[in-house]
């Protein structure tokens, strides 16, 4: 065979690789709302920068007629290419090939490209639009997930793992997601479920709707079980690339450096105003962390989720930097079980990929009640603490006002090895608030005074004064320095400078136990 015959050849297969499902069912594809596995990966990749690899390989399936049903590439495109210029590993599950169903080929094809994304320490994306296991293939078609689940394991704190949700997720497909580091979803178009709405009806004669039980608002406000929700495949594919941004490619890096024009000795005065001193009135931290960060920018994680923490990515002075905050806008920033698992899983990626943690803290306790009590709080709590205890990365705590109680050693106090522990002026820092403090204390004094309303006023005054401000703790080296607010960002920055060289090691074992 001459050797155009053959390169011929190769361009016919190459084109039948390409177009997937066929014509018709991108149309349909489009028709949905959504984009192809291919145009999604243009999207996501730097332009030119995609190489395909298993472009040929299809199911070995010969029951039920499959093999009749042979379409190159098995319903799933994977490969390596560039996100600002930086590789990455990627896999984009193609809805118009049989459904995106997985086979044991197809599952060969996504464990491949994990496997090599270790090997050379870089980000695995998975681009998820599946009807979920091809039956045909009966245990062939579990095994192939167990084997996805194993990677995923195996991957977790080695290199970061990001999901975007593009289409249909049910069943054991959505344990994959759920083991990797970061889930998107889009809106109206995306869905995540253990059993859909006609097994829940038919089994409990419970009736819902697949946006209601399992949609992206569903899972970013209600479950927890995402962290971004995008009204389109493109916008989401584009957040990915801004995630990527912040992170390093693998456990042994830091993330890059960008270079910026904000001056790192920058003082501002508005912060002396944005914390108000009456410790019942309200403020929205977010604008404390914005005012410290390069070009006053956050990029916020799971924001619709345990809304009385906020956490996410920032730079200053150029380097990545994770931000966990109480916010005193929601619930007066306590913490409950939403919150402490929400804070924990944030601070352990940080960990696990060597990005400094600031940490903003006003938090009055946790929040109590019997339904906090029987969810499990003591234990869900317990997960922030473990998180902060373990971190061994460079740690800088600002007490913006109340730090109460358990609340205050949890948030990364010096006692569970805070690297550097600021105070502003109005922090409050006490077993509790001034007046539940005197309440129980002076009871007695109370009702024995002339005026007890008087009396009372009077000692919630004193006890104010002795112990609801920074000064003691200061005094006995739990706060570093109090500081004006005006000079947040400068001292944020001489902090990270001098933390740069930080070793901190925990004692060898196996693993911990987190309380699960």
């Amino acid at each position: 065979m001459e050797i155009k015959e053959l390169l011929d050849k190769l361009e016919q297969k190459n084109l039948e690789a390409t177009e997937g499902g066929g014509a018709d069912r991108i149309s349909k594809q489009h028709e949905s709302g959504k984009l192809t596995a291919r145009e999604r990966i243009d999207i996501l990749l730097d332009k030119g920068s995609f190489v395909e690899i298993d472009r040929f390989k299809s199911h070995r399936c010969t029951d039920f007629g499959m093999e009749k049903q042979k379409i190159p590439g098995d319903g799933v495109v994977t490969g390596y290419g560039l996100i600002n210029g930086k590789q990455a590993f990627v896999f984009a599950q193609d809805f118009t090939v049989l459904g995106g169903s997985l086979s044991l080929a197809h599952s060969e094809k996504i464990c491949k490209v994990m496997k090599m994304a270790m090997k050379v320490g870089a980000p695995v994306i998975g681009l998820s639009d599946s009807g979920g296991a091809r039956i045909q293939e009966g245990v062939n078609s579990l095994a192939g997930y167990a084997d996805i689940f194993l990677q995923n394991v195996l991957a977790s704190g080695v290199v970061p793992q990001i999901t975007a949700i593009m289409g249909p997720s049910a069943g054991g497909a959505v344990y994959s997601p759920a083991l990797t580091d970061w889930i998107f979803m889009v809106e109206k178009t995306s869905h995540m479920f253990i059993t859909g709405p006609e097994v829940i009806k038919a089994v409990t004669r419970e009736v819902v709707d697949k946006e209601e039980l399992g949609g992206a608002m569903a899972h970013n406000s209600v479950s927890g079980v995402a962290h971004f929700a995008s009204p389109d495949d493109e916008s989401c594919l584009l957040k990915i690339r801004e995630l990527m941004s912040f992170l390093p490619q693998n456990n042994m890096e830091e993330p890059s450096i960008k270079e910026t024009q904000d001056d790192p000795m920058r003082l501002d005065e508005n912060l002396r105003n944005i914390v108000p001193a009456d410790p019942n009135q309200p403020y929205d931290i977010r604008d404390v962390i914005c005012s410290s960060m390069d070009d006053n920018y956050f990029f916020e994680v799971q924001e619709h989720y345990g809304k009385n923490i906020v956490v996410g990515f920032a730079r200053i002075d150029g380097k990545s930097v994770g931000i966990i905050a109480n916010q005193p806008a929601v619930m007066a920033g306590c913490l409950d079980i939403n919150a402490s698992i929400k804070g924990a899983r944030f601070v352990r990626f940080c960990d696990a990929f060597n990005i400094p943690i600031i940490i903003y803290e006003d938090v009055p306790g946790f929040l109590p009640g019997t339904h906090q009590e029987h969810g499990g709080i003591i234990k869900h709590g317990a997960k922030l603490i473990y998180a902060f205890c373990e971190a061994t990365v460079p740690r800088i705590t600002i007490i913006t006002r109340k730090a109460y109680g358990g609340a205050y050693c949890v948030m990364s106090s010096k006692h569970i090895r805070g690297d550097i522990n600021l105070a502003y002026p109005t922090a409050e820092i006490a077993v509790m608030g001034a007046e539940g403090a005197v309440n129980i204390i002076f009871r007695n004094d109370i009702k024995k005074a002339e005026d007890p309303a008087e009396e009372r006023k009077k000692l919630i005054a004193d006890y104010r004064e002795k112990f609801a401000n920074p000064y003691k703790a200061a005094e006995l080296g739990y706060i570093d320095a109090v500081i004006d607010p005006a000079q947040t960002r400068p001292q944020l920055i001489e902090a990270l400078r001098m933390l740069k060289t930080k070793r901190d090691t925990n004692p060898p074992k196996k693993h911990g136990n987190i309380p699960l």
